[in-house]
């Protein structure tokens, strides 16, 4: 499963806003635990949270967390669960004021991929510049568990960032993709 994800998946951008809203919570789950754990369970998110349809989540009452906080197949965290229910409210304030998200989160790497170069996988940071301003931003509109930490996670998992290191098969193949224009806004 994490091969698949890691070949086919991680650092493709991704510019579809609902797909970016999964990531976005899907990311804020991860915060403290491994990424094959919220992996792993992703389908059962996608059942738990309507499909990530953000105007359903931003519905949620008390009632639909006590749901949530319920099902085993999610992670079942207070805070991460009502961060969700935040991060769809601000989401879709940021659609209505922008028209769409994906523009919005773009702008933080001028709406192009970053290309870097990383030798080793100990070469990649752990934040950066870009998601600091990200992460500050999102704070300030009302996302919760955005840290710079995960933010930088998103944009590797959305390929706002190319983190693939150089020796991986799939940093030229989306470095090529991405100058071809084949990995352009949908």
């Amino acid at each position: 499963m994490y091969v698949r994800y890691h070949d086919q998946e991680w650092g493709v951008p991704v510019y579809d806003d609902r797909k970016l809203f999964e990531f976005l919570i899907l990311e804020g789950a991860q915060a403290g635990l491994s990424w094959i754990t919220v992996l792993r369970k992703r389908e059962n998110y996608r059942q738990a949270f309507d499909g990530f349809d953000a105007g359903k989540i931003a519905a949620y009452s008390e009632t639909d967390l006590t749901r949530l906080l319920a099902n085993p197949g999610i992670i079942r965290n207070r805070l991460k669960l009502a961060a969700a229910v935040a991060n769809a409210r601000a989401y879709l304030a940021v659609q209505d004021k922008q028209g769409n998200f994906n523009s919005f989160i773009w702008k933080f790497v001028d709406g192009k991929p970053v290309q870097n170069a990383w030798a080793t996988i100990q070469n990649v940071p752990a934040e950066t510049k870009q998601s600091q301003a990200m992460s500050k931003e999102l704070s300030r509109l009302g996302f919760k568990f955005v840290g710079p930490t995960i933010c930088y996670a998103f944009m590797q998992a959305v390929g706002m960032v190319n983190d693939h290191v150089t020796q991986c098969f799939r940093y030229e193949e989306i470095r090529k993709a991405v100058e071809k224009g084949s990995c352009s806004k949908e």
